[in-house]
This record gives structure tokens, sequence and C-alpha cells, in this order.
């Protein structure tokens, strides 16, 4: 029953146009993906979703488990108490240990290898659901942050998902879904699997006690400034957004984000050479960088230069074939003036 239920979910959740796994790859990944519980303080439960990771280790968010009483994952109604855990709790990320599961570990992938707009997709348990949900994207962004690669996707999840697992079109495992910031329009995020398998050298824990917050829960002001840019673009606030991105890009100049969010910042202020110098910068050293493509090619059509916007659409087209022929459209429309 609970895989029919699990199907009747992914009908009900199709793929938006992109090649994604099929239902049945979907039904054998279901294998790997496991409910966490905890039991918090105040006698309430905690809900998660983990990944299993080898015989022995389910890994997840150390958030979902901090300070709680007890902790326990399950499986088609049956429930494993942990033995002990391995925690980096700075990063987020937690593996739970068991004696021998009758799981399939999932394969694993370094997230250095990732392409900007590779198509991904999560799997997860939001809050509500007895079988792991599905979500489809691509990656938007790879952060470097303490020696690897925060990845940053489109692939939405909901809360009762963290911990859950980014997979590529391969299923393997490429990152662990963990935080969002808050508001519409959401920036998505998951540590990279380096660091779970870093967490395999380390010493087991036996409490689940911490004074540690992992870094993205942090103040604002103490944040990388790859999330400081967020809440000004989302609102916005585009002399703020400026400020920060012109500071991140001379902390990162080869970092491809940071020149487009400066050059976000410098179009929607309508400085338009400044913002093609920037998206330019931000292209040469990425050209798989989808956003700042779109960008330059709505300054494009503000300058009516078609042979400028045909030469985007040549770009686009392998990234995002859907964006590539709505803006053909606006060639013609161009042409025809």
């Amino acid at each position: 029953m609970k895989k029919i239920a699990l199907l009747i979910t992914l009908l009900a959740n199709p793929v938006s146009g992109l090649a994604q796994p099929d239902i049945a790859d979907l039904l054998r990944l279901n294998q790997s993906i496991v409910h966490v519980s905890v039991v918090l303080g105040n006698g309430k439960t905690g809900t998660g979703t983990g990944v299993v990771v080898s015989s022995e280790y389910v890994a997840t968010n150390c958030h979902i488990l901090a300070n709680a009483h007890g902790s326990n994952i399950a499986k088609y109604g049956d429930g494993y108490q942990p033995i002990a855990m391995k925690a980096d709790w700075q990063h987020d990320l937690c593996l739970l240990k068991f004696e021998k599961l009758p799981f399939t570990p999932v394969a694993m992938r370094d997230s250095a290898t990732l392409l900007y707009e590779e198509e991904v997709f999560t799997v997860g348990y939001p809050s509500g659901n007895s079988v792991p949900q599905p979500s489809y994207g691509t990656i938007k962004a790879t952060y470097p942050y303490d020696n690897n690669l925060i990845i940053r996707s489109d692939a939405a999840f909901a809360l009762g998902s963290s911990g859950g697992a980014m997979f590529d079109q391969n299923f393997n495992l490429i990152g662990i879904t963990s935080f969002k910031n808050p508001g519409r329009n959401s920036f998505y995020y998951s540590m990279p699997v380096e660091w779970v398998k870093r967490l395999f050298d380390t010493p087991d824990l036996t409490t689940l006690k911490t004074s540690e917050q992992p870094f993205w829960a942090l103040p604002n002001n103490q944040h990388p400034y790859f999330m400081q840019v967020v809440v000004p673009y989302q609102n916005q606030e585009w002399p703020e957004l400026k400020r920060i991105s012109h500071l991140w890009t001379m902390d990162q100049p080869q970092l491809s984000d940071a020149w487009y969010f400066l050059g976000v910042a410098a179009f929607e202020s309508h400085q338009i050479a400044e913002a093609k110098r920037h998206l330019n910068k931000c292209m040469a050293l990425n050209n798989r960088h989808l956003d700042a493509l779109l960008t330059l090619s709505k300054i494009a059509v503000l300058e009516k230069n078609s042979a400028q916007l045909e030469k985007m659409i040549s770009l686009i087209q392998p990234l995002n074939k859907v964006q590539a022929e709505q803006l053909s459209i606006k060639v013609l429309a161009l042409k025809s003036e």
C-alpha cells in the first residue's frame, strides 16, 4: 500500500518539462530515504528526513537532532534506534549509526563536479506526509565555503524535508537538503556529500546535546555573502544589494554569482552600461550562468538590439529551451518594428 501511495503522489506531481527520472526509478530510490523522528524537551516530537549512505549510517541535518531527548528512524512502519552518532554541528550534517540496516545505500558524487543548470531532483518527507515527496529543478549556483561547495537549486523543499536527498540524473546523491531563506521565491541550499564522507572518520558521540549552531542560523552579518545578498535581492533594495555584492566581488573576484548580483543591482538602478560590464564579467567566469544571460537578454530588448538578443538565445538554448523559445518571439517583434 505504501508503494501505491507513493505512486499516486508522483502522478500528482509530474515532472515540469525536465528530463527527470521516471516513477519506477523513484520507487527504487525510496529504499534509501527514511523518516527521522526526535523527542523534544517539551514532550513534543520533531521530524525530518534521512538518507542511507552505508549499511550502518543515515545522513541527516544536525538541526533536527540538536538537544533532543532521543531519536529514531522509521521505514514501512518499522522503527530503528541509533546506537551512536557523528556530528558536524557547524555544517549541519550528522550521521546516525545503527546495527546493519536492511536498506539500500546511495552512491555519492562530489559537488565539485556539478554544473550550473544541471537537472537535479530532491526527495524528502515534508511535514504531514508519510511517503517521500519528489521535487524537480536545476543547479542554480555552487558557493565555496570551508573548502567545499554549498549547492543552491530551485528544487523546492518544505519543513520536514531537512536532511533529505538531492540527486543527479544518474541517481547519485549530491547533497543533503538543509535550509532555505525565509519569504517568497526562496533560495534552497544543500550541503555537499564531501562533508558527509568526512564524517565517517570522526569519533562517535552518544549525546544530542550541543551549544553549537549551524552557520546559516547565525546573525545575518555573520553569514557568507551568498546569503547576505538574498534579502535585499528579494526586497528589491538595489543600493543595499549593490553594496553587499561589491564587497563580495572584492572578496571572491573569481565567483560568477558575485558579479551577477552586482550586475542585477546596476540593471535595476537603470545603470545599463555598468550592468552590462558586470554581467559580461559573470559570463566570462561561467558561460552557463542562465540568470546572467536572461538579464543580458532584457538589456538587448531595451536597446532594441535583435542581433545581441539572438546571440543570447543561442547561449540560452542548451540550458533552457523554454526560455529560448520565449525570447525568440521577442526577436521577431524587434525585427518587425
